[in-house]
């Protein structure tokens, strides 16, 4: 096995990774576009039986669409479906179908392995998941010791892409906080910089590491910075006050929606208003039950998708997204977007027919996954390297009135 390293041209220039409502835990699609989880199931079961002679290939998904980080894996899971319904109305992947077969796994590493099994007894051939990075890197471990394809949308923990038959769409998390430090130091938004992390999650102590690196190279006092774990996620009053007393100018949260909401309720009513600096987790802040937006106005984040952008794909996708499932898209379901078209891309390179094993489709898209370059949602002309890193840049987005805006 080759060892994977990060690339150092990409942690120079970029920032994201990862890692909403959601019903069934199985969604397979074909043809037809769907509405929710129970509709998927059904309409997409009808397809898989009336599919061409020119046979079906089967991809997997896994995420959380139950559970505190359904926003993501629901929003991921619609991405994706958009992607094949787009796909098999055109004709398929030189004339074979997708099926498509989603499996939720609630955000736990040992549920997202059940899973992972669930879908090899289906006879997934390649795997789009995981959503998180803490069941990315366990289900990672599965795939290598299966050789089966694995491209994560948005897991990005470094560790999720450790295998060589593993690649992903989103930033990873150095990056993420490397480039975080560096639009905040060149766009000079603070000199003085708290952060609020959680030290128990991979996916936010790895983003504040590389932040707190490379806000020395950009001379970024860090005036405080303030931990709390999964266990103590709902107080912030003790890590605002030491922000506030420290004179941070922006408080850097390379945190999730769920524990951001709270933070800016919290900063609010103790009268502390400094710039909000976010990273992908952030977004699903809007779509937050019973959270007061306007808490967020002028928030702002790294992203490699804005769902305001003018362009004819983005402008397609935020249409097609929003007739089907009545909200507008968020990062993620453009990463599972641009993944499901990623597959295509590698299956179209490598010429791999549905008829092939797991195992021979994935050591064809290892290579191919290096020959091609795609037009995505998330980055134009992305290639990618055999880390499996994704070469594209960043975007940064502010909360005006209540909506994503890009800058």
């Amino acid at each position: 096995m080759k060892k994977r390293f990060l690339s150092l041209g990409l942690a120079a220039v970029m920032a994201m990774s990862l890692t909403a409502c959601g019903g069934s835990n199985t969604a397979e699609t074909t043809k037809a576009a769907e509405t929710t989880a129970a509709d998927a199931i059904t309409e997409g079961s009808e397809a898989a039986d009336t599919t061409a002679a020119g046979g079906v290939f089967k991809i997997g998904g896994i995420g959380p669409v139950t559970g505190g980080a359904a926003v993501y894996g629901v929003a991921v899971q619609h991405g994706a479906e958009l992607a094949v319904k787009e796909i098999n109305e055109a004709g398929g992947i030189n004339g074979a179908q997708i099926e498509f077969n989603f499996q939720d796994d609630e955000h736990d590493a040992e549920k997202s392995v059940n899973a992972y099994n669930t879908l090899k007894d289906w006879g997934m051939q390649v795997l789009m998941g995981t959503v998180t990075s803490a069941p990315c890197i366990a289900v990672a471990d599965k795939t290598a010791a299966d050789n089966m394809f694995q491209i994560t949308p948005s897991g990005s923990a470094v560790e999720c892409a450790a295998n060589p038959n593993v690649f992903r769409i989103c930033f990873s998390d150095p990056d993420q906080g490397a480039a975080s430090a560096k639009y905040i130091g060149e766009n000079k938004l603070a000199s003085k910089v708290a952060v609020i992390y959680d030290s128990s999650d991979v996916y936010s102590s790895g983003i504040y590491e590389k932040f707190v690196e490379e806000s020395a190279n950009q001379g970024i006092e860090i005036v405080a910075a303030e931990a709390f774990t999964a266990d103590s996620n709902k107080d912030f009053s003790t890590q605002l006050q030491k922000s506030k007393d420290a004179g941070a100018e922006l408080v850097f949260l390379p945190i999730y929606y769920t524990e951001a909401s709270l933070i800016l309720q919290q900063a609010s009513t103790m009268g502390f208003a400094p710039q909000f600096f976010g990273c992908d987790g952030m977004d699903g802040i809007l779509q937050v039950e019973n959270f007061d937006t306007k808490l967020a106005e002028g928030l702002m984040l790294l992203t490699p998708f804005a769902a305001d952008a003018t362009d004819d794909l983005t402008v397609k996708f935020v249409d097609s997204y929003k007739a089907a499932y009545n909200e507008v898209p968020v990062q993620f379901a453009a990463d599972a977007y641009d993944a499901i078209y990623a597959i295509k891309a590698a299956i179209e390179d490598a010429n791999v027919t549905p008829d092939a094993d797991a195992g021979t489709i994935c050591d064809a898209l290892k290579a191919s996954m290096l020959n091609i370059k795609l037009d995505g949602l998330t980055g134009e002309g992305m290639t990618w390297t055999e880390d499996g890193e994704p070469h594209k840049a960043p975007k940064a987005v502010k909360v005006a009135d209540g909506a994503y805006t890009a800058m």
